[in-house]
């Protein structure tokens, strides 16, 4: 790569950190760290989801549901 390649490689990459934090800090404080007070403790952590696939399984049973 050329100097200015990476350069431009080195800012874009210092940008998107940037916007990484500014994400996690705005998703903190519309949740009031509840979420990911909750993940850091572990309380997902056990759970099998099995959410999604009873969904679907609902969704094949109603009448006019996608077919399989």
């Amino acid at each position: 790569m050329t100097e200015s390649a990476k350069k431009v490689a080195e800012q874009t990459e210092d940008r998107l950190d940037k916007v990484a934090k500014s994400v996690r800090e705005r998703f903190d404080r519309v949740t009031e760290g509840r979420f990911t007070d909750k993940i850091k403790n572990g309380e997902f952590a056990d759970q099998v989801d099995h959410g999604v696939d009873q969904g679907r399984d609902e969704a094949h049973r109603k009448p006019g549901g996608p077919e399989r």
